[in-house]
C-alpha cells in the first residue's frame, strides 16, 4: 500500500504511512504506473486537476508542531530521535524527492519525478527508472543512478526496519547506465511492489558517505526536494525555504505547488496554548482532531468576524483503525478472551455523546470507510479464501457477524459489565476482594494505559472506572514524546492508544502491522505483538492480489481475522479535515479525494508583504 503522510509521527501530527502497486500491459516506458486500470492522467497531462498552475508563490506559511520535548533530529529515516516536523518516514516531504509521487486523486497511481519514464513487464518481475537528466540535489549535483542504490542499499540495511520489510522481495538492484536503475524481485505476485519502489526517497551519496546514517543529528542534510532548511531552533522551530532553482518545478506533477516561499513550525508543548497562538495570530492554520475543542473552543470575535475560517473539508481515505492496543507480549493480555471482554467497559455511545458532541461514528474494521472494510457474514469469496484456516480460526468468524459491544448511551452498561464477567470467568478470572484475580496463580489483574496527549485522558477515564466496576486497577499515565517514541519502540508498554493508518490499496506494509517476523522486531508497527500463521498467509494473499476484486476479497478476509483476533478495543473515527484557517489563503477549485491538499494552497497576497498586511 502507498506510505502516504498520514502517518503517526512522534511530533504529535498522527500520520500514517500508506502504500500501493501498478498496472501495465507490455514492458515499454511509460509516465506513471496504476495499481488497477490505467493512470488517470496521460503522457501529456499539463498537471493536476487538484492543483492550479497559476497559484501564485510567495509568503511565510507559519504552523505550529505540538510535541512536549521538541525534536531532536533531521534524519526521519531512522528508528532513533524524535524527527522535526516537516520531515516523513516515507513518502512525500519537503526535504527529499522520491523517484516517483503519487497522485491524490486516485486509490494509488504513481507519475514520474526523479524517475522521467518508468518500466515493467505484464508478469511484475522487475521494475526500470529511467532518471531525468535534470534532476539534481539542493547542491547542484545530478541525481544519477549510484545515488539510487546507494539509497536502497542504505535504507534497508541502516534506516527504520519498515524499509527492509516493505522492500522484502527485492531480490537485485542494479544501474543499467548512469541514469538508468533496475530492481528485480523474487517473483511477480507482489503486485504493488513495482509502484513502492517509486516512493524511496533518493539521497545524496555524496554527502551521507562517511557520515553515520543512524545517528540522529540536528546537522542540515543535502536534499533533492523543492525546499532545504534555512533555520533550526532546536526543539523549538524549524523553518523551510523553497528553492528557486528547484530542478522540479515546472514538470507536470509539481505545476501549482509548493506555493510558500518558507514554511515555519513552531512547537508548542501544550494544545490549548497552541489554539491561543493561533487566534492570536502567532500562526495561520491548525487541523484540530478534538471534537470538543472544536465545538467549544474555536470561538471569539476572530471567527465572528470571518478573520479566522472553520472548514470541515471531506475526504474519502480510508479511516484506518484507532482503538485501545493490547500489548499481547503481556501475560494478561495473550489470552482474546480477556481481550473481548474488556471491550464491554468502553462505552463509545456514552463517550460520543457527553464528550464528543456526536461528531464520530464507531470504528468496526480495519478497512474502514472503504470498500475493503468487512460486513456482515463472510462472502462466498471470503468463505472460499478462509475455510482452508477453519479449524485455526474462532467457529464465529463463520457463523456471526462482527460487531462492537454497545449501549444505549445513558451511561448505564450493567448488562456490558455482566457480559464481561462471564467471558473473563470462561479465561479463569474471578472477582474476589473487589479485585479481578486470577483462579490458578492468586495475581491480580492491574495494567497501565500509556498517553502520549494529556487531552486523551478524559476519553481514557470512563473506560478506567468501567474497568474498576470490573476489579481491574488499570493506571494512566501520559509520557513526553521522547519517552513515549522509546518506549513504544522496544514494546514498552500494557496498552495505548493506537492508530493503524489504512490506504485504498493495501500491501506490502501489512506485513509491517501484523506479520509474525515483525512482533519482535523493535521499532515496527506490529506494536500488539501478533504472531499468527493464518494473517501471515492472508497477509500474502493481499499483497500477490492479482486485481483490484481479488484484493477486496482477500482483504476483507484479512478484516474478519483481525477482528475476530480482538486484538484492539475500535474507537471512532470521522470523514473530515476539521481546518481552522486565518482568511489570508486561496485554494484550487477542486479538492483532492485523498489528501487536505494543503501543498496547492496559496496567500491570496502572493506575497510576503501583502501576508504581513492581514495580519
Amino acid at each position: 500500500m502507498p506510505l502516504i503522510h498520514y502517518l503517526a509521527t512522534a511530533v504529535i501530527f498522527v500520520c500514517s504511512l500508506l502504500g500501493s502497486g501498478a498496472t501495465t500491459a507490455a514492458s515499454s516506458p511509460t509516465h506513471a504506473l496504476a495499481m488497477h486500470g490505467s493512470p488517470k492522467y496521460a503522457a501529456d497531462f499539463e498537471h493536476f486537476q487538484y492543483a492550479d498552475p497559476n497559484a501564485k508563490k510567495g509568503g511565510t506559511l507559519r504552523l505550529a508542531a505540538v510535541s512536549s520535548s521538541g525534536f531532536d533530529s533531521l534524519n526521519p529515516y531512522i528508528i532513533k530521535g524524535v524527527s522535526a516536523a516537516g520531515l516523513t518516514l516515507l513518502g512525500r516531504n519537503y526535504l527529499y524527492d522520491s523517484l516517483t509521487t503519487q497522485a491524490d486523486d486516485e486509490p494509488f497511481t504513481q507519475y514520474g519525478l526523479i524517475a522521467e519514464q518508468i518500466e515493467m513487464p505484464a508478469d511484475r518481475s522487475w521494475v526500470t527508472f529511467y532518471i531525468n537528466p535534470k534532476a539534481r540535489f539542493q547542491d547542484g549535483k545530478a541525481i544519477t543512478a549510484e545515488d539510487v542504490l546507494f539509497s536502497f542499499e542504505l535504507l534497508t540495511t541502516q534506516g527504520h526496519p519498515l524499509y527492509a520489510t516493505y522492500y522484502h522481495d527485492v531480490i537485485q538492484s542494479e544501474a543499467l547506465d548512469e541514469l538508468t536503475v533496475k530492481f528485480s524481485f523474487r517473483n511477480g505476485e507482489n503486485k504493488e511492489l513495482p509502484l513502492i519502489m517509486g516512493q524511496l526517497p533518493i539521497l545524496p551519496k555524496h554527502y551521507w558517505q562517511g557520515r553515520e546514517f543512524n545517528k540522529s543529528s540536528l546537522e542540515i542534510p543535502v536534499g533533492s526536494g523543492p525546499y532545504s532548511i534555512s533555520e533550526v531552533d532546536p526543539g523549538r522551530a524549524i523553518v523551510y525555504q523553497r528553492n528557486p532553482d528547484y530542478w522540479g518545478k515546472d514538470i507536470a506533477v509539481n505545476k501549482g505547488r509548493y506555493n510558500f516561499d518558507t514554511i515555519r513550525y513552531d512547537y508548542y508543548r501544550d494544545n490549548n496554548v497552541a489554539l491561543e497562538a493561533l487566534k492570536s495570530n502567532e500562526f495561520d492554520l491548525r487541523i484540530e482532531n478534538t471534537s470538543k475543542t472544536w465545538h467549544t473552543a474555536y470561538t471569539g470575535p476572530q471567527f465572528d468576524s470571518g478573520q479566522i475560517i472553520k472548514a470541515e473539508i471531506e475526504h474519502q481515505n480510508p479511516t484506518g483503525m484507532q482503538g485501545f492496543v493490547f500489548n499481547i507480549r503481556q501475560p494478561y493480555f495473550s489470552d482474546p478472551l480477556v481481550r473481548r471482554a474488556l471491550s464491554y467497559a468502553f462505552d463509545f455511545e456514552w463517550t460520543n455523546k457527553q464528550l464528543f458532541y456526536g461528531a464520530y461514528s464507531r470504528t468496526t474494521s480495519y478497512f474502514s470507510n472503504s470498500e475493503l472494510a468487512s460486513s456482515g457474514l463472510p462472502s462466498r469469496e471470503e468463505l472460499a479464501i478462509l475455510e482452508p484456516f477453519r479449524e485455526q480460526l474462532p467457529a464465529e468468524l463463520f457463523t456471526k457477524a462482527y460487531q462492537v459491544p454497545t449501549t444505549n448511551g445513558d451511561g448505564n452498561i450493567r448488562n456490558n459489565l455482566r457480559q464481561a464477567q462471564r467471558l473473563l470467568k470462561q479465561a479463569g478470572w474471578t472477582i474476589k476482594n473487589n479485585q479481578l484475580t486470577n483462579d490458578r496463580s492468586g495475581e491480580t489483574m492491574t495494567f497501565e494505559i500509556m498517553l502520549i496527549a494529556p487531552e486523551f485522558e478524559r476519553i481514557v477515564l470512563p473506560f478506567k472506572k468501567n474497568l474498576e466496576r470490573l476489579g481491574i486497577e488499570a493506571a494512566i499515565r501520559v509520557v513526553d514524546t521522547q519517552q513515549y517514541v522509546n518506549r513504544i519502540n522496544s514494546f514498552d508498554f500494557d496498552m495505548i492508544v493506537g492508530t493503524f493508518g489504512q490506504s485504498n490499496s493495501p500491501g506490502n506494509e501489512q506485513r509491517d502491522f501484523w506479520h509474525s517476523s515483525e512482533a519482535d522486531r523493535p521499532g515496527s508497527r506490529n506494536r500488539i505483538g501478533i504472531k499468527n500463521p493464518v494473517i501471515d498467509e492472508l497477509i500474502k494473499l493481499v499483497i500477490n492480489a492479482p486485481d483490484r476484486e481479488a484484493l477486496i476479497h482477500r482483504t476483507r478476509a484479512l478484516d474478519r481475522v483481525l477482528l475476530w483476533g480482538h486484538y484492539v478495543i475500535p474507537q471512532y473515527h470521522t470523514r473530515k479535515y476539521r481546518v481552522a484557517y486565518w482568511d489570508k489563503f486561496s485554494r484550487p477549485a477542486i479538492n483532492p479525494k485523498f489528501a487536505l491538499g494543503l501543498d496547492n494552497w496559496w496567500f491570496k497576497g502572493a506575497s510576503a508583504a501583502a501576508q504581513q498586511k492581514q495580519k
